[in-house]
């Protein structure tokens, strides 16, 4: 169905690319920080944090970052097999680009991935592959359902910015319900339909972010972190950080810079 070629993560302020129609491989842009420009059959696409692109096989583009703005993308190339073998959502030119719902929780598999593609650990090309074709299957739901309505999205900021302030407490779907002024069953639906996750693994998500820079830039403990985070048993810590993120705690307290 898919046959995963290979994953680069471009960054900085003097990026670009070019690719030949020539080239049969579909591509798979994220966009995690700042923007960047590509040219598509002659079309001008500014790309900004949170947007997804997928760039047709046989579509030759030209991409560069934009003078004097930083940015950071993730480039995902890939083979897809038969048209009747996999369907991930309707694109009926060279390209489509879109905000996706899903973006939180694919730019936390994404830096896992290309952490282990980096180290050239066994089995990451597999791991590259699932990723995308799950990407592609979030994003192609939410394409299929249209574009959320704008006081949905204002639903979803609110509820994003409500855990980004709570995550280390207890966070149900009745304060979420509150914060946006619906019933807790709604608000649990459209978060998850939009999102592709459930609260509560938004909010191991967002805990585990934080744990990652603890682990690497503070003088914490593996225990000092957990308890911070709001995980009064240090080993469902661990179990929850190795099922998100594919290592231990301890693999990161390696990478702790020096000076700290």
């Amino acid at each position: 169905m898919l046959s995963f070629e290979g994953m680069c993560q471009h960054q900085g302020m003097n990026w670009y690319e070019e690719r030949t129609v020539q080239d049969g491989s579909a591509v798979l842009v994220v966009m995690t920080y700042g923007k960047c420009v590509y040219w598509i059959n002659g079309e001008k696409l500014l790309l900004e944090k949170g947007d997804f692109m997928f760039i047709a096989p046989g579509s030759g583009y030209y991409g560069k970052s934009v003078p004097t703005v930083f940015h950071e993308q993730f480039v995902l190339s890939f083979r897809l097999g038969m048209a009747d073998e996999i369907d991930p959502f309707p694109v009926s030119g060279p390209f489509i680009m879109a905000k996706a719902g899903c973006y939180d929780m694919m730019i936390e598999r994404l830096r896992t991935v290309w952490k282990e593609w980096q180290e050239s650990l066994p089995y990451v090309k597999l791991r590259a592959a699932a990723l995308t074709l799950e990407a592609l299957a979030l994003w192609g739901r939410e394409l299929g359902r249209g574009e959320q309505t704008a006081m949905s999205q204002q639903h979803i900021e609110r509820m994003k910015a409500y855990l980004q302030d709570h995550y280390r407490g207890k966070v149900t779907k009745e304060h979420l319900a509150e914060c946006i002024g619906r019933s807790p069953n709604h608000a649990a639906t459209l978060f998850r339909q939009v999102t592709g996750q459930t609260i509560s693994e938004y909010v191991h998500s967002l805990r585990m972010r934080t744990a990652v820079y603890m682990l690497t830039e503070s003088l914490l403990t593996v225990s000092e972190i957990s308890d911070y985070l709001g995980y009064s048993d240090i080993t469902y810590f661990q179990r929850v950080f190795k099922r998100t993120l594919g290592h231990s705690p301890s693999a990161y307290l390696k990478e702790r810079r020096q000076h700290v």
